[in-house]
């Protein structure tokens, strides 16, 4: 075992450890936890997320610009995994347990590079996005990323410097590129919360005036006379929903 001279080792022989004096019960609940169990609850939670924000936005807008955000989530995971990509081939990390043999690997079969871990990326892109969105939901979502890292270095598959990496470029990926991608979600959003049979998929409220949410919209904020003189239907200035 290393000593205090590669402090990343180090920390990989202790998280590891534990899984050396864990029952078997034990482990085998952290390999599957760790393996899928993480990435699926926070997609579920970003779903549960958007479920929540079409409900409670106050209003049409307010709810395209949450769920916008919330389609950039999935989209920045998926940009930070391809990012990934030339970063491992780079670094060209071997997996912990190809250096060091007496490792209690929960998971076999590791024939990738080390650095970055994608479970730490993918999740952490994933709770960054529902954060910028929903602060509860975000902060549930971020430490399930943080426990997904851990799991990692406990399989044995992952050294602490791995995840961390993935922790990361998962929040860089995510933050940076909100801006651009908000600009370019937020109009395809807006025009399906603005259509009469999608609009619900989005925003699941009531205008001002009690009419339904997938009621017609129109593209300037003034109240029109019909033909007949009647009161004519509230139509919203187009507004921008980046974030």
């Amino acid at each position: 075992m290393a000593g205090w001279d590669n402090p990343d080792v180090d920390l990989l022989y202790d998280v590891n450890g534990l899984a050396e004096r864990a029952p078997t019960w034990a482990d085998l609940t952290m390999e599957y936890v760790g393996e899928y169990g993480t990435v699926l609850a926070v997609l579920l939670l970003g779903l549960w997320t958007w479920w929540s924000v079409r409900r409670d936005s106050p209003d049409r807008p307010a709810a395209a610009t949450a769920v916008a955000g919330l389609v950039w989530a999935p989209l920045a995971a998926c940009v930070a995994l391809m990012v990934n990509i030339p970063i491992r081939t780079l670094v060209q990390r071997p997996r912990p347990f190809v250096d060091h043999h007496d490792l209690e690997v929960l998971v076999k079969g590791k024939t990738d590079f080390s650095f970055v871990s994608d479970h730490a990326t993918l999740t952490m892109a994933v709770a960054v996005g529902i954060f910028m969105v929903h602060r509860k939901y975000g902060l549930i979502s971020i430490a399930l990323a943080v426990f997904a890292a851990f799991s990692r270095v406990y399989m044995g598959v992952h050294y602490p410097t791995d995840v961390l990496g993935g922790l990361a470029l998962g929040t860089a990926v995510a933050l940076l590129l909100a801006p651009l991608a908000m600009w370019l979600l937020a109009p395809l959003v807006r025009a399906i919360a603005a259509s009469p049979r999608a609009g619900r998929l989005v925003w699941a409220g009531t205008d001002p005036e009690g009419t339904p949410a997938d009621a017609e919209e129109g593209r300037d904020g003034e109240r029109e006379k019909s033909p007949t003189g009647g009161r004519g239907v509230l139509r919203r200035r187009d507004r921008d929903l980046a974030a």
